[in-house]
């Protein structure tokens, strides 16, 4: 299993699938039917993504593979990174109805969960899918992706252009209170390396690596990224209202 290559391919086929089969199951269904599905698909994500940290946590070669990061730490491995903290939002927006963490699961939710798929890291890219860590991190981040699309093929949420400062705006809370977690992790010595959201040290990252040198502190070499998300943000909720209006 690596990013693109045929097998990868499959799998996301069939996971478009599922949503695809899913929406149409549901489209005669009441919204309260709708909202319960995407709910209860959701927390079966997070038991699962559960179940799937307990095996890495067991998991010998991750541990090595890891090693020169620490190897494996539980407060490492929380729902909180950009990719899997739909898991926790989602069926709180969901339940809620509220609009800006809507907005924030659609938009940034798949868009996080592909960038951890096309990017894997270390351990997860070049080995067998049956590996128990290698079905965790790809069916959860699968999963994160279509959860986030249904909101929209599920009729639960439509974008609109108003929508989008209030989205960045949560954004941007989101990822301070984030970058705030990160910093108390650090200094209680519970996980000394920290950097969920990537708010305290780029890892690399080209893009990232860029930003910093614009604005070399942590957390705010972020903000520039709320400009690219909002063009982000723009386009797609163009490309849905021109498909709209054309189905109509």
């Amino acid at each position: 299993m690596r990013p693109f290559n045929a097998l990868f391919c499959i799998i996301f086929a069939l996971f478009l699938l599922l949503l695809i089969l899913s929406s149409l199951v549901l489209k005669n269904k009441s919204e309260t039917v709708r909202r319960r599905a995407l709910i209860a698909a959701s927390l079966l994500t997070l038991a699962g993504f559960i179940a799937y940290k307990v095996f890495l946590s067991m998991d010998a070669e991750f541990s090595r593979i890891t090693a020169d990061m620490g190897g494996f730490n539980w407060w490492g491995e929380l729902p909180l990174q950009l990719c899997n903290i739909n898991m926790v939002l989602l069926p709180v927006a969901v339940w809620k109805d509220k609009r800006p963490l809507l907005s924030f699961c659609f938009f940034l939710g798949p868009l996080g969960a592909l960038m951890a798929l096309v990017m894997p890291g270390n351990g997860f890219a070049g080995y067998s899918l049956l590996l128990p860590r290698m079905l965790g991190y790809y069916g959860t981040h699968f999963m994160i992706v279509i959860e986030g699309l249904a909101l929209v093929s599920f009729g639960l949420f439509r974008p609109r252009f108003r929508d989008l400062p209030m989205t960045a705006v949560t954004a941007l809370g989101i990822s301070l209170v984030i970058f705030a977690l990160d910093m108390l992790l650090r200094a209680s010595a519970l996980h000394p390396k920290a950097n969920y959201f990537f708010a305290v040290e780029t890892e690399g990252n080209f893009l990232l690596e860029i930003f910093y040198r614009w604005l070399p502190h942590p957390w705010l070499y972020l903000l520039p990224c709320i400009v690219i998300l909002g063009a982000y943000m723009t386009a797609v909720t163009a490309g849905l209202a021109l498909f709209s209006r054309n189905k109509e």
